[in-house]
């Protein structure tokens, strides 16, 4: 099952490497992974995509990545309410013909046209996975050139009480 992993940490030099060796040695596979400083600059966030068996791997593993003398926080989002977005740069093959349709074809996703040249565009898109993933099928047929994507990030949500 898929497992979304948000870990603060201090903001130094070597962190990541630590962090992505503690996944090797439990052999996850690193589906996604997405790093940056947060609100304070001497910590970072790390947010992991993984898949796990089961409850008990995820258990061992976050306590694995506590155990790391640079990790401040780790937490297992998944079990709670959270908001999770992804950004993708697609580059699509255009002519004059059918550039319109496929700007018309990109609006539904609320993405947009970032530079336009006589033989391509690239398009931005923020989103859940699958909304990316549905863009990119849809572009398919038109010729998709270059396609990079940066990963999960996400919070959980506030609780109000």
């Amino acid at each position: 099952m898929r497992r979304i992993i948000s870990a603060k940490v201090r903001n130094t030099s070597g962190v990541l490497n630590r962090i992505s060796g503690v996944l090797t040695r439990r052999q996850f596979n690193i589906e996604s992974i997405s790093v940056g400083v947060t609100e304070n600059p001497d910590v970072s966030r790390i947010t992991i995509v993984v898949s796990v068996d089961s409850d008990f791997q995820m258990e061992q593993l976050i306590k694995q990545l506590n155990k790391q003398i640079d990790v401040i926080k780790v937490i297992d989002m998944s079990a709670d309410s959270h908001l999770e977005r992804e950004l993708a740069l697609i580059k699509v093959a255009t002519t004059s013909i059918n550039r319109q349709e496929i700007m018309s074809m990109i609006e539904p996703f609320r993405a947009s046209v970032i530079d336009v040249s006589s033989q391509s565009i690239i398009i931005q898109i923020a989103g859940s996975s699958e909304k990316i993933d549905a863009l990119v099928d849809v572009l398919k047929v038109y010729g998709i050139q270059e396609l990079a994507r940066t990963g999960i990030t996400g919070l959980l949500r506030s609780s109000i009480k």
